[in-house]
C-alpha cells in the first residue's frame, strides 16, 4: 500500500505530464477528424447485436446471464456500493484514477473547444455525462469550463440508472459553487435506451419522462468508468450517436488492457484479483461486487476491438482511435459524429 503523503507528492508531476500530452493530442485528434470523416450509414440499418434484447446472453463478470439480469444485478451492485465508491476507487488505483479524471477532462477542454459542433469556441454547451453517478467527471468539467475557460454557458447533464448512485452526486454537488450548482441537472436513466429518463429536482432543459434526451441536443457525451457495466454496449453507443448534434464528440475513459507490458500486466492483474476483492471486504463490506468489478475489467473488450464498436456505431475517429493511461491499464476513447454536408 503506497502511503498517502507518498501519493499526494507523486500526482503533481504526473498530471502536468499529463496535461502537456493533452494539448497535443487535443489538437492531432481534431485535424484527423476533420481529415477523416465518412459517409455515415448509422441510422439506415441497426444490426440486431445493438438493439436491446432482455433474453440475449452477455456477461455479468465472468459468469454468462441475459441482458436483464445484467441489468438487475449491476443495479445491486452500485447500489451497494454507492457510499465507499469514491474511496474504493482511491484504494484502488492508489489515487490515480483522480490523475486520469483530470487528464481526460483537460483533454476535452470543455466551454472552450475545437472538438465541438459549434464553430465558436465559447458558444453554450451541453455535455450529457453517462454513468456519472457521483459526479467526479462532471464537476471537473463545470470547473474547467466556468472557472478555466471562463464560460458560464457550459450545462452538464448527470445520467445515471442507479439512483443511489446519483443521490450521492446531488449530495456532493451541495458544496458547488452556486453558478454551477446551477448549470447541474441529474437524470435517472439507462444508456441504451435514453427516450425514457426520470429528471431529478430542478434545471432540466428539455427532458420528460415522455421524451427523453432529444436527437441532437447534446455537444459532447461523456462515459467514465461506467460503460463496461452496460448489458448492449454497442446499443449505448448508437444511443449516444442519436443525442450528440453533427460535429458532437463522444469520449470515454474506461479500464482496458495492459497486454503490451507482460511483466507489469502480469503484476497488475495479480493485484485486481488478490487485492481488489479483500479490500472491498475490509472497508466496504462486500467481497462480491468488487470480485463483479475486477471481472467486468478483465471481459471488457481491448483497445482496439472497443474503438471498432465506435466506428460501427457511425462514429469518425482519429488516429488509432485511443489513448492509453499507465501502460494501457486504462484508456481514454473519442469519436466525432460527422458534420452534414
Amino acid at each position: 500500500m503506497v502511503a498517502r503523503p507518498a501519493l499526494r507528492r507523486a500526482i503533481p508531476s504526473s498530471r502536468t505530464l499529463l496535461h502537456a500530452e493533452s494539448r497535443i493530442l487535443r489538437s492531432s485528434f481534431s485535424t484527423t477528424l476533420q481529415s477523416q470523416q465518412k459517409p455515415n450509414n448509422n441510422n439506415n440499418s441497426v444490426p440486431e447485436y445493438a438493439i436491446p434484447d432482455p433474453a440475449r446472453p452477455t456477461h455479468f463478470g465472468f459468469e454468462t446471464v441475459t441482458e436483464a439480469e445484467k441489468r438487475e444485478r449491476v443495479a445491486g451492485v452500485f447500489t451497494s456500493v454507492a457510499e465507499s465508491y469514491d474511496r474504493m476507487n482511491d484504494l484502488m488505483s492508489f489515487g490515480w484514477h483522480r490523475v486520469w479524471k483530470d487528464h481526460f477532462v483537460a483533454s476535452l477542454n470543455p466551454g472552450f473547444s475545437p472538438l465541438t459542433s459549434s464553430s465558436d469556441p465559447r458558444a453554450p454547451q451541453h455535455i450529457l455525462d453517462i454513468a456519472g453517478g457521483t459526479g467526479d467527471i462532471a464537476f471537473r468539467m463545470l470547473h474547467t469550463a466556468h472557472i478555466l475557460n471562463g464560460n458560464p454557458d457550459v450545462r452538464v447533464t448527470i445520467s445515471d440508472i442507479n439512483p443511489a448512485m446519483l443521490s450521492v452526486g446531488k449530495q456532493r454537488s451541495a458544496s458547488l459553487p452556486a453558478s454551477q450548482q446551477a448549470a447541474l441537472s441529474f437524470l435517472e436513466a439507462n444508456a441504451e435506451d435514453l427516450t425514457q429518463t426520470k429528471p431529478l429536482g430542478a434545471n432540466q432543459v428539455g427532458y420528460s419522462p415522455t421524451t427523453g434526451v432529444p436527437d441532437e441536443s447534446v455537444d459532447l457525451y461523456t462515459v467514465a468508468f461506467g460503460i463496461r457495466n452496460f448489458s448492449n454496449i454497442p446499443a449505448a453507443l448508437r444511443e449516444a450517436y442519436r443525442v450528440l448534434k453533427p460535429g458532437g464528440v463522444f469520449a470515454c475513459l474506461e479500464f482496458s488492457k495492459a497486454d503490451k507490458h507482460p511483466l507489469f500486466n502480469t503484476i497488475y492483474k495479480q493485484w485486481s484479483f488478490s487485492a481488489i476483492p479483500l479490500i472491498g471486504q475490509l472497508v466496504a463490506g462486500d467481497r462480491d461486487s468488487y470480485q463483479y468489478l475486477v471481472e467486468s475489467i478483465e471481459r471488457f473488450p481491448s483497445q482496439e476491438d472497443f474503438r471498432d464498436m465506435i466506428v460501427d456505431a457511425g462514429f469518425v475517429v482519429g488516429g488509432q482511435g485511443y489513448e492509453d493511461l499507465t501502460g494501457g491499464v486504462a484508456a481514454i476513447h473519442k469519436g466525432m459524429k460527422p458534420r452534414r454536408k
